[in-house]
């Protein structure tokens, strides 16, 4: 055989039609409803827990430390109840989306309530609520005037106080099964898990187990019940658990923070939850795996177990086909078997490109590449080393050192660059500059160092050596508006080619900010004129913007509908002020410019893990690695097959 490549094309038609095709291969997906299982067997209790579940179902006797917790709990309680009671009750008024205002009362009327009074099945739908714009029990009660909005499965807050409640339904049977101190238990994408700190190793024949406690658990309806703590009585109900004493002392600045119980199980935890354990009608243990504490490699060695839950069992169905999906397209496998690329432990989290991966690495540079060329964008190249003086200067050093690779040079520390922003403003700032160059787009892919964990690595979505179609630009603030919405089309050109469909968020100004408050209202006004005349669907999301600047985040959806975040648009104040950046203004003054941080594929190595599974392998023609074959059918014609593969090869 013999292979030729043609170099890339604009088959951008090609590509939309695989993505329809892959798409409406998913629609065609039918789930097929099947009986349910018979009833599992009853809580069984017995000596030792875990060790490949070959032994009793769950401990016997329980911790000591449960029943001291409830103790507490049950005391605390107690008053609280008792203050309830007690409140003075007062007349509210109740704001629906819809603008129609209910009755209430004070400390007696919940969201639930509220729910139940438009309908039973809104009621029994809605996950949690949303009180003045607040994430609220749907069973603790209103205080005074209020709006009020129910949230249920499909929305992404709903799918969050799930999961998180799965969470605690796993704590829960962990604590009954193994004995040990819980750790964190925080919902993820697609699921949650729990930390544990025991003796022994969890391992997959212990997942039935697990996975039968809490569905007694479910089965049970414990009632998730919130309340106020202080930090006293916290450290007194958790002294058994040093990590949840480290949280206390560490990270709770406030006098009085929440637990929230269900069943047997108190845990340190804001909330909210869902009403009860039986609003979880299929779960599933997913996988474990061993972990730090807090990610530290030299802290303290734990046992992860992770999890997914549903409202209903036709999505576990749904869920469990589209894992067999995942499965096939995993971009690791497929690397392999496509030879494309692998890691090799001797540079942990460093990908090594093959000559079919590293052209598919190269065709989407050039590509961006060439639309920077059509976008007014001017490639520069920078060091890969800066003394940390640079980072000092820039704040990265403060929030970022434990993240660097970081060594000593003739006295003097050095660290391998994790950004490009630091050494764009070193360029903007080499000489003077005339509002006449303004805007100015630099764009750089240079090598990217970042020091992540060992067991945060995973394939090429979470790498340590990367490049990205990393850019900066530099504009007065009246340009604001039309950088942002030509990276706006930037990236739905990029997107529509590669048929992603994305979602847009404006996160505006956080609680902790730098710069003057006028000056982020002009800029969240200017960014939110650029969202509505580009003309697609965008939402806000208050408070979430980065403590420089608001920022646009982008989320796209790949053939199996999973979110990923690659492209950022974020406004940055601050390093301008850093650097002393000035340009010479119409009027003869010295004014600041704004930087726009822009990238639309992200780092080439996870975009690159992402097409491979979105694509299933199957790249589209201008993107193939081996796109053409010539293939000889007698040996007399490997002269001329030589001839043709030749001719193809040198034409492109």
């Amino acid at each position: 055989m013999f292979i030729s490549r043609i170099l890339p094309c604009s088959s951008r038609l090609l590509i939309r039609a695989m993505s329809s095709e892959i798409a409406d291969k998913m629609a065609d997906m039918k789930i097929v409803d099947t009986p349910k299982e018979g009833k599992k067997a009853g809580k069984k209790k017995g000596g030792g827990g875990g060790g490949g579940g070959a032994g009793p179902l769950e401990l016997s006797p329980w911790p000591s430390y449960i029943q001291d917790r409830i103790d507490l709990f049950d005391k605390l309680y107690g008053q609280y109840e008792e203050f309830l009671k007690t409140a003075e009750k007062k007349p509210i008024k109740v704001t629906l989306p819809d603008g129609k205002i209910v009755e209430g009362e004070s400390w007696t009327t919940t969201p639930y309530d509220i729910a139940n009074g438009i309908s039973s099945g809104l009621a029994n739908n809605s996950v949690i609520s949303k009180v003045n714009g607040v994430l609220w029990d749907l069973d603790r009660p209103l205080e005074g005037d209020c709006s009020i909005q129910l949230l249920n499965f499909e929305s992404k807050e709903g799918k969050e106080v799930f999961w998180h409640s799965t969470a605690h339904i796993l704590g829960e049977a962990m604590e009954r099964k193994y004995g040990g101190c819980l750790c964190y238990g925080p919902p993820i994408e697609g699921g949650f898990y729990y930390d544990m700190s025991m003796e022994q190793s969890v391992c997959e024949g212990d997942y039935s187990g697990l996975e039968t406690i809490m569905k007694s658990i479910v089965k049970e309806k414990q009632p998730f019940q919130r309340l106020v703590m202080t930090k006293e009585d916290l450290l007194e109900m958790f002294k058994y658990n040093e990590f949840k004493v480290r949280i206390i002392n560490n990270k709770i600045t406030t006098p009085t923070t929440t637990v929230y119980r269900c069943g047997p199980l108190i845990d340190l935890c804001r909330g909210p939850h869902v009403r009860n354990t039986g609003k979880i009608k299929a779960l599933k243990v997913t996988k474990n795996s061993a972990t730090y504490w807090e990610g530290n490699a030299e802290a303290e060695s734990l046992q992860r177990i992770y999890g997914i839950s549903f409202p209903d069992t036709k999505l576990m169905k749904e869920w469990k086909i589209f894992q067999e999906e995942a499965a096939k397209r995993d971009h690791r496998k497929i690397g392999l078997q496509q030879e494309l690329f692998f890691f090799n432990e001797l540079s942990a989290g460093c990908c090594f490109w093959l000559p079919k991966g590293a052209i598919i690495f190269n065709t989407l540079q050039q590509w961006i590449q060439s639309e920077y060329h059509t976008r007014g964008f001017t490639e520069v190249v920078t060091p890969n080393i800066f003394n940390t003086k640079l980072w000092e200067k820039s704040g990265h050093w403060q929030h970022y050192a434990e993240n660097m690779f970081s060594f000593d040079v003739e006295k003097e520390k050095y660290a391998l660059k994790p950004m490009n922003c630091p050494g764009h403003c070193i360029i903007f700032g080499h000489r003077p500059r005339s509002w006449r160059e303004l805007p100015l787009r630099l764009a750089d892919f240079g090598v990217l160092h970042r020091n992540e964990l060992s067991g945060a690595l995973s394939g090429l979505t979470r790498v340590r050596r990367m490049q990205q179609d990393d850019a900066h630009i530099f504009c007065t603030q009246d340009q604001i508006v039309d950088e942002i919405r030509g990276c706006l089309d930037f990236l739905r050109c990029v997107y529509g080619v590669l048929g992603f469909t994305y979602e847009l968020e404006l996160s505006t100004r956080p609680d902790k900010y730098l710069g003057e408050i006028e000056v982020w209202n002009d800029a969240e006004a200017r960014l939110k004129q650029a969202l509505d005349e580009f003309g697609e669907p965008w939402e806000i999301n208050p408070g979430d913007g980065a403590f420089y600047g608001p920022k646009i985040d982008i989320t796209v959806r790949d053939a199996l509908k999973r979110q990923h975040q690659c492209a950022t648009i974020q406004l940055d104040f601050q390093l301008p002020i850093r650097f002393n950046l000035l340009y010479n203004a119409p009027d003869g003054t010295e004014k600041r410019p704004v930087i726009v941080h822009r990238a639309v594929l992200g780092t080439i190595e996870r975009m690159t893990g992402i097409l491979t599974e979105h694509f299933a392998g199957k790249w589209p023609f201008w993107l193939s690695p081996r796109q053409v074959m010539v293939v000889p059918v007698m040996p007399m014609f490997n002269d001329y097959a030589c001839q043709i593969r030749d001719k193809l090869h040198n034409q492109h």
